[in-house]
């Protein structure tokens, strides 16, 4: 056995070709797991005989001289709001700690497992997936890998600090408002929210079903790329999946932006934004060759219907419990999933009207643009227990304020990924930003991440822990 490359693609080859066994990879993965989780807190949970059974099971086939899947060894974890077959589905919530386990694993699950990747457990996140910090008060805080004094954003939080801890290549996520975006942005990963729709939901714990999107967490933007085909299967069962065909991108990303429009949101975009997540934004556009500053459409009405809609669904979701075990509920979202629920119903409807109207704005726009730009996170990860930021000249509430600038965005289902920079105003820590493309786009966004990161702009560093 030669020596083991240490880059997470170069491995995936080599289990490929039988210079590195699936196994070897996935104990290093388990080891750093140990070394460091007792500091980041990324994991709720362990599956680690599962996973050197799945580990094992590639081996043998590779052995035998059976032709491997395309992720095989890959080692990865997922939200705990995902189904693992024989265990609990959390969602970060001490009121499900009681549940049934899981009769099977949820259909993205299934996908990686077809693929060959070998999952290693479940990870913390904010409560039903209602916050952008995961500061949660059932199984602690996830700390930011790049300092464990900061939050590691949420609501995915651990997905985003498992990652960016070396833990695994990479992660499942969930985004209803930014709860991907905002921990790739702060933990300095690789992130994409697909278009809503595009991939199945069946086997993950709802929030709000008109805004809730799942996808993968990585450690390179070709990674994110190989894992996001390996999730698409159209999915009739699931009635808010509406891709009809699996469409590839991983083999196009060499492509690059020739012939692509590219602007730089400015506006809404610019004044929630501190210095270095504009200078994060301005870098990408630097290597983008993005000059025009566009303005997105009805960004702040957007952001105030989302909240209308998530906390309406999120309200009604947990009415029953919230009547008898609110006591139970996270102190950081159980009065906002009270209030939701509590919502005139015409305040639904008006949301959802303008949600129609403000989609056709958005797909307009996109008929002069093919990929646009902006930060991801107004400003870099804050301090744990932070309550208040300034912003815009004004004084705002630290947790529900990381999702100023993604909420608008996934309002209309648009595909983003986040790419992480580090400019030097954030002094060390990393600063996402957002690639924005038309729904069902997201081979443009990944593209325009392939060009930052063959840059050297956009990358993800090692963390010292």
């Amino acid at each position: 056995m030669t020596t083991a490359p240490t880059d997470t693609l170069s491995r995936l080859d080599a289990v490929q070709t039988g210079r590195m066994r699936a196994r070897d990879w996935l104990e290093d993965s388990l080891a750093r797991i140990d070394a460091t989780d007792g500091r980041v807190n990324a994991f709720t949970l362990r599956t680690t005989e599962r996973a050197r059974l799945e580990a094992d099971a590639i081996d043998t086939r590779r052995r035998a001289g059976e032709a491997l899947p395309p992720l095989a060894g890959l080692p990865y974890a997922v939200k705990n709001l995902f189904d693992i077959e024989g265990e609990v589905t959390l969602a970060g919530a001490q009121v499900n700690q009681g549940q049934a386990p899981a009769g099977a694993d949820a259909v993205l699950v299934q996908q990686l497992r077809a693929s060959g990747a070998v999952l290693t457990g479940g990870l913390n996140m904010d409560e039903y997936a209602y916050g952008f910090t995961t500061e949660n008060s059932h199984f602690g805080p996830t700390r930011n890998p790049h300092d464990l004094t900061r939050i590691a954003g949420g609501s995915s939080g651990g997905s985003g600090a498992a990652v960016a801890a070396g833990q695994v290549p990479a992660a499942l996520g969930s985004d209803t408002n930014g709860s991907i975006r905002v921990p790739a942005s702060l933990c300095g990963v690789w992130g994409l929210k697909p278009t809503f729709g595009r991939l199945s939901r069946r086997g993950s714990y709802p929030f709000v079903h008109n805004l809730d999107h799942l996808g993968p967490i990585a450690d390179s933007a070709g990674l994110l790329a190989r894992v996001y085909d390996a999730l698409q299967t159209p999915d009739t069962q699931d009635p808010g999946c509406h891709a009809q065909a699996v469409q590839p991108v991983s083999g196009e990303l060499a492509q690059g932006m020739a012939g692509l429009r590219v602007g730089v949101l400015g506006g809404y975009f610019d004044r929630h934004a501190t210095a270095a997540a504009r200078e994060a934004a301005q870098s990408a556009a630097r290597v983008l060759g993005a000059t025009d500053v566009v303005q997105w459409p009805s960004a702040e009405e957007a952001r105030a219907a989302a909240f209308i809609l998530t906390a309406a669904e999120g309200g009604s979701l947990h009415l029953p419990d919230l009547r008898s075990r609110a006591a139970e509920f996270e102190p950081l979202s159980v009065d906002r999933f009270i209030a939701g629920a509590l919502q005139p119903a015409h305040w639904l409807l008006l949301a959802q009207r303008f949600r129609r109207i403000y989609r056709a704005q958005v797909q307009a726009l996109f008929a002069q643009w093919d990929v646009l730009i902006a930060p991801a996170t107004p400003v870099p990860a804050t301090p744990i227990g932070t309550e208040w930021l300034e912003l815009d000249g004004a004084r705002v509430p630290c947790r529900a304020s990381m999702g100023l600038l993604t909420q608008p965005i996934s309002f209309a289902g648009c595909p983003v990924v986040a790419a992480p920079l580090w400019p030097e105003s954030a002094r060390g820590l990393p600063m996402g930003v957002q690639l924005i493309g038309a729904p069902w786009r997201e081979d443009l966004t990944l593209r325009a991440a392939h060009v930052l990161e063959a840059s050297g702009v956009a990358a993800v560093r090692p963390a010292a822990l």
